[in-house]
Protein backbone atom coordinates (compact mmCIF):
# COMPACT_ATOMS: atom_id res chain seq x y z
CA UNK A 1 0.00 0.00 0.00
CA UNK A 2 2.93 2.47 0.11
CA UNK A 3 3.50 3.10 -3.82
CA UNK A 4 -0.03 3.92 -3.55
CA UNK A 5 -0.30 6.04 -1.09
CA UNK A 6 2.81 7.68 -2.82
CA UNK A 7 0.64 7.73 -6.06
CA UNK A 8 -2.02 9.50 -4.29
CA UNK A 9 0.56 11.81 -2.56
CA UNK A 10 2.62 12.71 -5.22
CA UNK A 11 0.60 11.92 -8.72
CA UNK A 12 2.60 14.19 -10.82
CA UNK A 13 5.52 12.13 -10.76
CA UNK A 14 3.53 9.50 -11.58
CA UNK A 15 2.40 11.09 -14.79
CA UNK A 16 6.13 11.76 -16.07
CA UNK A 17 6.80 8.51 -15.53
CA UNK A 18 3.91 7.17 -17.62
CA UNK A 19 4.80 9.56 -20.44
CA UNK A 20 8.77 8.61 -20.26
CA UNK A 21 7.78 4.82 -20.81
CA UNK A 22 5.82 5.46 -23.18
CA UNK A 23 8.40 8.00 -24.69
CA UNK A 24 10.97 4.91 -24.45
CA UNK A 25 8.57 2.27 -25.71
CA UNK A 26 8.31 4.37 -29.06
CA UNK A 27 11.75 4.98 -29.02
CA UNK A 28 12.67 1.37 -29.03
CA UNK A 29 10.02 0.22 -31.42
CA UNK A 30 10.84 2.75 -33.83
CA UNK A 31 14.82 1.93 -33.63
CA UNK A 32 14.25 -2.28 -33.22
CA UNK A 33 15.69 -4.05 -36.13
CA UNK A 34 12.70 -5.97 -37.47
CA UNK A 35 13.57 -9.27 -38.24
CA UNK A 36 12.54 -12.86 -37.58
CA UNK A 37 15.84 -14.15 -35.48
CA UNK A 38 17.77 -12.33 -33.22
CA UNK A 39 21.16 -11.55 -33.54
CA UNK A 40 22.94 -14.81 -32.24
CA UNK A 41 26.82 -14.44 -31.24
CA UNK A 42 28.61 -17.75 -31.30
CA UNK A 43 32.09 -17.52 -30.90
CA UNK A 44 33.73 -19.34 -33.50
CA UNK A 45 36.29 -18.26 -36.42
CA UNK A 46 37.29 -20.34 -39.77
CA UNK A 47 40.98 -20.09 -41.24
CA UNK A 48 40.97 -21.05 -44.66
CA UNK A 49 44.13 -22.06 -46.64
CA UNK A 50 44.51 -22.57 -50.19
CA UNK A 51 47.55 -23.68 -52.50
CA UNK A 52 46.61 -24.40 -55.82
CA UNK A 53 48.18 -28.08 -56.91
CA UNK A 54 49.00 -29.43 -53.98
CA UNK A 55 47.57 -32.65 -53.19
CA UNK A 56 45.20 -33.58 -50.40
CA UNK A 57 48.22 -35.82 -47.96
CA UNK A 58 50.67 -33.25 -49.09
CA UNK A 59 48.02 -29.86 -47.88
CA UNK A 60 47.54 -32.07 -44.78
CA UNK A 61 51.40 -32.74 -43.98
CA UNK A 62 52.52 -29.15 -45.11
CA UNK A 63 49.79 -27.45 -44.31
CA UNK A 64 47.35 -28.25 -41.56
CA UNK A 65 49.30 -30.07 -39.30
CA UNK A 66 51.52 -26.45 -38.78
CA UNK A 67 48.77 -24.81 -38.55
CA UNK A 68 46.88 -26.24 -35.75
CA UNK A 69 50.63 -26.42 -34.08
CA UNK A 70 50.39 -22.42 -34.32
CA UNK A 71 47.02 -21.92 -33.13
CA UNK A 72 46.61 -24.09 -30.17
CA UNK A 73 50.35 -22.36 -28.68
CA UNK A 74 49.67 -19.04 -29.36
CA UNK A 75 45.92 -18.36 -29.46
CA UNK A 76 44.10 -18.53 -25.97
CA UNK A 77 40.53 -19.69 -25.18
CA UNK A 78 40.31 -22.27 -27.93
CA UNK A 79 38.03 -25.26 -26.75
CA UNK A 80 38.36 -27.18 -30.25
CA UNK A 81 39.46 -27.25 -32.96
CA UNK A 82 37.95 -28.98 -36.38
CA UNK A 83 40.12 -29.15 -40.04
CA UNK A 84 38.79 -30.51 -43.12
CA UNK A 85 42.43 -30.74 -45.92
CA UNK A 86 41.29 -31.25 -49.50
CA UNK A 87 42.90 -30.87 -52.56
CA UNK A 88 45.09 -27.50 -52.29
CA UNK A 89 42.11 -26.09 -49.48
CA UNK A 90 42.28 -26.57 -45.72
CA UNK A 91 39.76 -25.53 -43.72
CA UNK A 92 39.71 -25.01 -40.29
CA UNK A 93 36.87 -24.06 -37.94
CA UNK A 94 38.40 -22.52 -34.02
CA UNK A 95 35.54 -22.69 -31.33
CA UNK A 96 36.07 -20.63 -28.56
CA UNK A 97 35.24 -20.76 -24.91
CA UNK A 98 32.09 -18.35 -24.48
CA UNK A 99 33.64 -15.34 -22.44
CA UNK A 100 36.52 -15.19 -25.33
CA UNK A 101 37.78 -12.00 -26.88
CA UNK A 102 36.99 -12.55 -30.21
CA UNK A 103 38.82 -9.53 -31.46
CA UNK A 104 42.06 -10.53 -29.38
CA UNK A 105 41.43 -13.95 -30.36
CA UNK A 106 41.22 -13.16 -34.05
CA UNK A 107 44.79 -11.03 -34.05
CA UNK A 108 46.42 -13.97 -32.55
CA UNK A 109 45.22 -15.78 -35.42
CA UNK A 110 46.42 -13.72 -38.03
CA UNK A 111 49.85 -13.16 -36.14
CA UNK A 112 50.57 -16.99 -35.62
CA UNK A 113 49.55 -18.02 -39.14
CA UNK A 114 51.81 -15.06 -40.58
CA UNK A 115 54.78 -16.63 -38.54
CA UNK A 116 54.28 -20.38 -39.46
CA UNK A 117 53.64 -19.44 -42.96
CA UNK A 118 57.67 -19.35 -42.97
CA UNK A 119 57.49 -22.87 -42.76
CA UNK A 120 55.27 -24.06 -45.21
CA UNK A 121 55.49 -24.55 -48.97
CA UNK A 122 57.34 -22.12 -50.49
CA UNK A 123 54.86 -19.84 -52.12
CA UNK A 124 51.93 -20.48 -50.26
CA UNK A 125 49.70 -17.20 -49.23
CA UNK A 126 48.25 -15.74 -45.98
CA UNK A 127 45.00 -17.84 -45.09
CA UNK A 128 41.98 -15.95 -44.82
CA UNK A 129 40.20 -15.84 -41.87
CA UNK A 130 36.56 -15.12 -41.03
CA UNK A 131 34.26 -14.59 -38.20
CA UNK A 132 31.07 -17.06 -38.13
CA UNK A 133 27.97 -15.38 -37.64
CA UNK A 134 24.64 -17.60 -37.23
CA UNK A 135 22.68 -13.98 -38.25
CA UNK A 136 24.73 -13.60 -40.71
CA UNK A 137 22.58 -14.78 -43.71
CA UNK A 138 21.32 -13.88 -47.48
CA UNK A 139 18.40 -12.01 -47.61
CA UNK A 140 18.80 -10.65 -51.56
CA UNK A 141 19.72 -12.40 -54.60
CA UNK A 142 20.40 -10.88 -57.30
CA UNK A 143 20.97 -11.93 -60.96
CA UNK A 144 22.85 -10.32 -64.11
CA UNK A 145 21.71 -11.93 -67.33
CA UNK A 146 22.45 -10.58 -71.07
CA UNK A 147 21.28 -11.70 -74.62
CA UNK A 148 24.43 -9.70 -75.69
CA UNK A 149 27.62 -9.84 -73.57
CA UNK A 150 29.49 -13.12 -72.31
CA UNK A 151 29.81 -14.29 -68.89
CA UNK A 152 33.21 -12.81 -68.31
CA UNK A 153 31.79 -9.41 -68.71
CA UNK A 154 28.83 -10.03 -66.33
CA UNK A 155 31.06 -11.61 -64.02
CA UNK A 156 33.82 -8.43 -64.03
CA UNK A 157 30.21 -6.00 -63.90
CA UNK A 158 29.14 -8.04 -61.33
CA UNK A 159 32.07 -8.41 -59.54
CA UNK A 160 34.22 -4.65 -59.59
CA UNK A 161 31.18 -2.64 -60.36
CA UNK A 162 27.69 -3.71 -58.69
CA UNK A 163 29.59 -4.88 -55.80
CA UNK A 164 31.19 -1.34 -55.42
CA UNK A 165 27.89 0.65 -55.50
CA UNK A 166 26.29 -1.78 -52.67
CA UNK A 167 29.45 -2.20 -50.47
CA UNK A 168 28.33 1.36 -48.78
CA UNK A 169 24.78 0.39 -47.37
CA UNK A 170 25.26 0.03 -43.83
CA UNK A 171 24.38 -3.84 -42.51
CA UNK A 172 25.49 -5.46 -46.25
CA UNK A 173 28.37 -8.08 -47.15
CA UNK A 174 28.45 -9.76 -50.03
CA UNK A 175 30.52 -12.81 -51.02
CA UNK A 176 32.03 -13.31 -54.89
CA UNK A 177 29.57 -13.93 -56.95
CA UNK A 178 28.44 -17.59 -58.41
CA UNK A 179 28.09 -18.52 -61.97
CA UNK A 180 29.77 -16.90 -64.99
CA UNK A 181 33.36 -16.78 -65.94
CA UNK A 182 36.30 -15.57 -63.86
CA UNK A 183 38.43 -13.51 -66.70
CA UNK A 184 41.87 -14.40 -67.11
CA UNK A 185 44.43 -13.89 -69.94
CA UNK A 186 45.78 -17.37 -71.15
CA UNK A 187 48.56 -18.50 -72.64
CA UNK A 188 48.58 -21.82 -75.09
CA UNK A 189 51.83 -22.94 -75.67
CA UNK A 190 52.69 -25.42 -77.62
CA UNK A 191 54.68 -28.00 -76.71
CA UNK A 192 56.57 -29.52 -80.41
CA UNK A 193 57.16 -25.48 -80.46
CA UNK A 194 59.08 -25.20 -77.39
CA UNK A 195 60.54 -28.00 -77.61
CA UNK A 196 62.09 -26.29 -81.02
CA UNK A 197 63.82 -23.62 -78.93
CA UNK A 198 64.76 -25.61 -76.30
CA UNK A 199 62.70 -23.42 -73.98
CA UNK A 200 60.16 -24.62 -71.15
CA UNK A 201 56.89 -22.98 -69.89
CA UNK A 202 58.63 -21.48 -66.97
CA UNK A 203 61.05 -19.62 -69.27
CA UNK A 204 57.55 -18.26 -70.60
CA UNK A 205 56.26 -17.75 -67.87
CA UNK A 206 59.68 -15.73 -66.33
CA UNK A 207 59.71 -13.96 -69.71
CA UNK A 208 56.23 -12.54 -69.27
CA UNK A 209 56.59 -11.57 -65.16
CA UNK A 210 59.63 -9.47 -66.08
CA UNK A 211 58.20 -7.57 -69.12
CA UNK A 212 54.73 -7.04 -67.35
CA UNK A 213 55.48 -4.82 -64.67
CA UNK A 214 55.32 -1.00 -63.35
CA UNK A 215 58.09 0.48 -61.49
CA UNK A 216 58.87 3.49 -59.77
CA UNK A 217 61.61 5.69 -61.35
CA UNK A 218 61.61 8.68 -59.73
CA UNK A 219 61.89 12.39 -61.17
CA UNK A 220 64.58 13.88 -63.54
CA UNK A 221 65.16 17.95 -63.25
CA UNK A 222 66.30 19.17 -66.55
CA UNK A 223 67.02 23.07 -65.98
CA UNK A 224 64.42 25.00 -63.86
CA UNK A 225 61.76 22.02 -64.48
CA UNK A 226 61.16 18.33 -62.40
CA UNK A 227 59.69 15.44 -64.26
CA UNK A 228 58.36 12.53 -63.24
CA UNK A 229 59.87 9.68 -65.05
CA UNK A 230 57.05 6.66 -65.75
CA UNK A 231 58.61 2.57 -66.52
CA UNK A 232 55.51 1.36 -67.58
CA UNK A 233 56.15 -2.02 -69.11
CA UNK A 234 52.58 -3.52 -68.74
CA UNK A 235 51.38 -4.39 -72.12
CA UNK A 236 48.26 -2.33 -73.00
CA UNK A 237 46.52 -5.15 -75.99
CA UNK A 238 46.55 -9.00 -76.56
CA UNK A 239 48.90 -8.15 -79.60
CA UNK A 240 51.53 -6.58 -77.50
CA UNK A 241 51.66 -9.98 -75.16
CA UNK A 242 51.82 -11.67 -78.47
CA UNK A 243 55.23 -9.41 -79.08
CA UNK A 244 56.67 -10.00 -76.01
CA UNK A 245 60.63 -11.52 -76.27
CA UNK A 246 60.88 -14.46 -74.56
CA UNK A 247 64.52 -15.47 -75.74
CA UNK A 248 67.49 -14.54 -78.12
CA UNK A 249 69.27 -16.89 -79.72
CA UNK A 250 71.07 -17.17 -82.89
CA UNK A 251 70.62 -13.35 -84.41
CA UNK A 252 66.91 -13.91 -83.73
CA UNK A 253 64.41 -13.22 -80.93
CA UNK A 254 61.95 -15.62 -80.11
CA UNK A 255 58.57 -13.85 -79.49
CA UNK A 256 55.33 -15.21 -77.76
CA UNK A 257 53.42 -15.70 -80.22
CA UNK A 258 56.64 -17.91 -81.99
CA UNK A 259 55.59 -20.42 -79.05
CA UNK A 260 51.83 -20.51 -78.64
CA UNK A 261 49.08 -17.40 -78.54
CA UNK A 262 47.96 -15.50 -76.09
CA UNK A 263 43.91 -14.67 -75.25
CA UNK A 264 41.47 -13.27 -73.37
CA UNK A 265 40.11 -16.23 -71.69
CA UNK A 266 38.80 -17.50 -68.04
CA UNK A 267 39.16 -19.79 -65.22
CA UNK A 268 37.88 -23.53 -65.33
CA UNK A 269 34.64 -22.82 -64.85
CA UNK A 270 33.21 -24.42 -61.46
CA UNK A 271 29.53 -23.44 -61.26
CA UNK A 272 26.41 -22.59 -63.65
CA UNK A 273 23.72 -19.86 -62.57
CA UNK A 274 20.55 -20.30 -65.03
CA UNK A 275 17.98 -17.36 -65.09
CA UNK A 276 15.31 -18.19 -67.11
CA UNK A 277 17.06 -20.50 -68.87
CA UNK A 278 19.96 -18.04 -69.73
CA UNK A 279 23.68 -18.07 -68.08
CA UNK A 280 23.68 -15.55 -65.82
CA UNK A 281 25.61 -14.30 -62.98
CA UNK A 282 24.40 -14.85 -58.76
CA UNK A 283 24.82 -12.28 -56.22
CA UNK A 284 23.89 -12.81 -53.05
CA UNK A 285 23.20 -9.83 -50.29
CA UNK A 286 24.61 -11.17 -46.71
CA UNK A 287 22.95 -9.11 -43.96
CA UNK A 288 25.11 -8.59 -40.68
CA UNK A 289 24.02 -10.26 -37.47
CA UNK A 290 23.02 -6.55 -35.87
CA UNK A 291 21.43 -4.89 -38.94
CA UNK A 292 17.51 -4.90 -40.23
CA UNK A 293 16.23 -7.11 -42.71
CA UNK A 294 13.99 -4.57 -43.99
CA UNK A 295 16.01 -1.46 -44.01
CA UNK A 296 18.99 -3.38 -45.53
CA UNK A 297 16.69 -4.44 -48.47
CA UNK A 298 15.05 -1.84 -48.85
CA UNK A 299 18.16 0.32 -48.93
CA UNK A 300 19.66 -1.95 -51.62
CA UNK A 301 16.63 -1.70 -53.73
CA UNK A 302 17.59 1.78 -54.23
CA UNK A 303 20.68 1.56 -55.35
CA UNK A 304 19.75 -1.04 -57.59
CA UNK A 305 17.29 1.36 -59.62
CA UNK A 306 20.09 3.79 -60.28
CA UNK A 307 22.60 0.57 -61.20
CA UNK A 308 19.61 -0.52 -63.29
CA UNK A 309 20.11 3.10 -65.59
CA UNK A 310 23.81 3.29 -65.63
CA UNK A 311 24.19 -0.82 -66.97
CA UNK A 312 25.60 -1.74 -69.91
CA UNK A 313 22.93 -2.27 -72.65
CA UNK A 314 21.51 -5.53 -72.96
CA UNK A 315 22.05 -6.44 -69.34
CA UNK A 316 19.02 -6.85 -67.18
CA UNK A 317 19.11 -6.83 -62.98
CA UNK A 318 16.53 -9.08 -61.06
CA UNK A 319 15.97 -9.86 -57.68
CA UNK A 320 15.41 -13.66 -57.29
CA UNK A 321 14.92 -13.98 -53.56
CA UNK A 322 13.73 -11.65 -50.91
CA UNK A 323 13.80 -12.32 -47.51
CA UNK A 324 12.08 -9.03 -46.19
CA UNK A 325 8.94 -10.30 -47.61
CA UNK A 326 8.77 -13.39 -45.42
CA UNK A 327 9.65 -10.90 -42.53
CA UNK A 328 6.94 -8.05 -43.50
CA UNK A 329 4.34 -10.67 -43.64
CA UNK A 330 5.54 -12.11 -40.17
CA UNK A 331 5.36 -8.97 -38.71
CA UNK A 332 1.45 -7.80 -40.30
CA UNK A 333 0.38 -11.62 -39.06
CA UNK A 334 1.69 -10.96 -35.47
CA UNK A 335 -0.29 -7.33 -35.63
CA UNK A 336 -3.66 -9.01 -37.16
CA UNK A 337 -3.77 -12.16 -34.70
CA UNK A 338 -3.77 -9.41 -31.83
CA UNK A 339 -6.08 -7.07 -33.58
CA UNK A 340 -8.73 -10.10 -33.74
CA UNK A 341 -8.35 -10.94 -30.47
CA UNK A 342 -8.28 -7.83 -29.27
CA UNK A 343 -12.35 -7.76 -31.36
CA UNK A 344 -13.12 -11.27 -30.17
CA UNK A 345 -12.33 -10.27 -26.65
CA UNK A 346 -14.96 -7.47 -26.48
CA UNK A 347 -17.45 -9.84 -29.10
CA UNK A 348 -17.05 -12.49 -26.24
CA UNK A 349 -17.75 -10.17 -23.23
CA UNK A 350 -20.69 -9.09 -24.66
CA UNK A 351 -21.39 -12.21 -25.81
CA UNK A 352 -21.62 -14.11 -22.44
CA UNK A 353 -24.65 -13.11 -20.57
CA UNK A 354 -26.66 -13.92 -23.70
CA UNK A 355 -25.11 -17.28 -23.67
CA UNK A 356 -25.85 -17.64 -19.72
CA UNK A 357 -29.22 -16.28 -20.26
CA UNK A 358 -29.90 -18.99 -22.65
CA UNK A 359 -28.37 -21.50 -20.59
CA UNK A 360 -27.47 -21.13 -16.38
CA UNK A 361 -25.49 -23.64 -16.17
CA UNK A 362 -23.26 -23.86 -19.04
CA UNK A 363 -23.91 -27.70 -19.44
CA UNK A 364 -24.81 -27.52 -23.46
CA UNK A 365 -22.43 -24.56 -24.61
CA UNK A 366 -19.24 -25.92 -26.84
CA UNK A 367 -16.17 -26.85 -24.39
CA UNK A 368 -14.42 -23.67 -26.09
CA UNK A 369 -16.50 -20.92 -25.27
CA UNK A 370 -17.37 -22.19 -21.93
CA UNK A 371 -13.47 -22.48 -21.32
CA UNK A 372 -13.54 -18.52 -22.09
CA UNK A 373 -17.22 -17.51 -20.06
CA UNK A 374 -15.25 -19.19 -17.07
CA UNK A 375 -11.75 -17.53 -17.54
CA UNK A 376 -14.12 -14.07 -17.45
CA UNK A 377 -16.41 -12.54 -14.22
CA UNK A 378 -19.60 -11.45 -14.36
CA UNK A 379 -19.39 -8.90 -11.29
CA UNK A 380 -16.91 -7.21 -9.59
CA UNK A 381 -14.76 -8.96 -7.35
CA UNK A 382 -16.63 -6.84 -3.97
CA UNK A 383 -19.32 -9.93 -4.29
CA UNK A 384 -18.89 -13.22 -3.30
CA UNK A 385 -19.05 -15.87 -6.22
CA UNK A 386 -16.93 -17.85 -7.45
CA UNK A 387 -16.90 -18.22 -11.41
CA UNK A 388 -19.63 -17.66 -14.10
CA UNK A 389 -20.98 -20.73 -14.11
CA UNK A 390 -21.23 -21.70 -10.29
CA UNK A 391 -18.47 -23.89 -10.34
CA UNK A 392 -15.79 -24.92 -7.35
CA UNK A 393 -18.85 -25.20 -5.01
CA UNK A 394 -20.14 -21.92 -5.18
CA UNK A 395 -23.95 -21.79 -3.90
CA UNK A 396 -25.11 -18.97 -6.24
CA UNK A 397 -24.00 -17.12 -9.07
CA UNK A 398 -25.49 -14.00 -8.51
CA UNK A 399 -24.14 -11.38 -5.85
CA UNK A 400 -25.39 -11.03 -2.12
CA UNK A 401 -27.55 -8.38 -1.51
Amino acid sequence: MGIVRFALRWPYTFYVLALLILFLGVTAFRSMPADIFPEIDIPVVTVIWQYTGLSTPEMEQCVTTYSEYALSTAVNGIKDIEAQTLNGISVQRIYFQPDVNLDLAISQIISSTNYIRLLMSPGIQSPLVVQYSASSVPVLQISLSSDTLSEQQLYDYGLYNLRQRLAPIHGVTFPTPSGGKDRQIMVDLDPAKLLAKGLTPLDVANAVNAQNLTLPAGTAKIGDTQYTVRTNAVPATIEDLNNIPVKFANGATVLLKDLGYVRDGSLVQQNVVRADGRRSVLLSVIKNGNASTVDVVREVKKALKVARASAPPGMEIKELFDQSVFVSASVDSVLREGAIRGRADGANDSLIPRLLAIDPGGDDLDPAIRSVIADRALFPRRYSQHDDIGRLGAGHRYPRR
